[in-house]
């Protein structure tokens, strides 16, 4: 079925998706891009509806469309301009879907002995909790646990700027009071990210289980979590400028964990 027109109740329902309450009461989010959607069918959602603009995808990601799963798929094919009214990337693929989200629950995540995790509260821009999932992804980390974000993990952007990787990593997300319970129930030291942190983070022994705990770059933790955590860290600042972006402060603090306990970070 071809659908030609961005006035067709499918596509006008999918553009309805932007919107978090939408995405809540459908119960779907959208996907976008060929690696995107790879990755999630290989994580095991549910794929629902699949629109191809066959004008830019390429012979190659043909050939990987193929390769995804795709069970009870529905296929449609969309003309360029129908797909450039939908599309969130300014470089496009041909390639959206829609999807089931899956829950996230923290009872569900499985940890290895010696775990590291991230501990993300009150994130507000998609961006950034997209890029702090990549970097968990490259750095191998054991799960990313979201507390009292303002923004959700099937957020469009999220997914976007995560490439991906809010489908391979292990999220769960929860209230801050469960995620400390959790945290202490399972014998994980916290160290919080803050300015006022009279020590940096290189002083400090990760080589036990470990949860990295990060804030909103605006406000910061919660009063909530600069009481329970056990620890507080600060990245020093040498120049001018007080703070990092919170994805960039979250790469620096992982890959010092991963670093301590002597993880390869390149293989041949």
């Amino acid at each position: 079925m071809l659908i030609s027109s961005p006035q067709n109740p499918k596509i006008k329902s999918l553009k309805k998706l932007d919107k978090a309450s939408e995405r809540r009461e459908e119960n779907i989010f959208v996907i976008e891009g060929m690696r995107e959607l790879c990755l999630a069918d290989r994580a095991g959602y549910e794929i629902m509806e699949l629109f191809i603009c066959e004008e830019l995808l390429a012979q190659s990601e043909t050939y990987n469309l193929q390769k995804c799963q795709l069970k009870n798929t529905e296929s449609y094919t969309i003309t360029k301009a129908v797909y450039e009214s939908l599309a969130y990337r300014g470089t496009t693929e041909g390639v959206i879907a829609t999807a089931k989200p899956k829950q996230h629950l923290l009872n569900d995540l499985k940890l290895s002995a010696c775990p590291l995790i991230l501990v993300i509260e009150g994130v507000e821009k998609p961006g950034n909790l997209g890029a702090m999932l990549r970097t968990c992804d490259a750095a191998g980390i054991d799960a990313v646990i979201v507390c009292e974000t303002k923004t959700d993990i099937y957020n469009p952007n999220t997914v976007r700027s995560s490439v991906g990787t809010v489908f391979t990593n292990h999220i769960a997300v929860a209230p801050s009071s469960e995620v400390l319970a959790f945290l202490r129930e399972h014998h994980i030291k916290s160290y919080a990210a803050e300015l006022t942190s009279t020590e940096t983070y290189f002083q400090k022994d990760f080589s036990k289980p470990t949860a990295i705990v990060v804030g909103d770059e605006a406000t910061g933790l919660s009063t909530e979590w600069m009481q329970a955590a056990d620890e507080h860290i600060k990245i020093p600042m040498l120049g001018e400028i007080d703070s990092l972006n919170v994805s960039v402060s979250a790469a620096i603090l992982l890959y010092e964990v991963v670093r301590q306990r002597g993880k390869a970070l390149y293989t041949t």
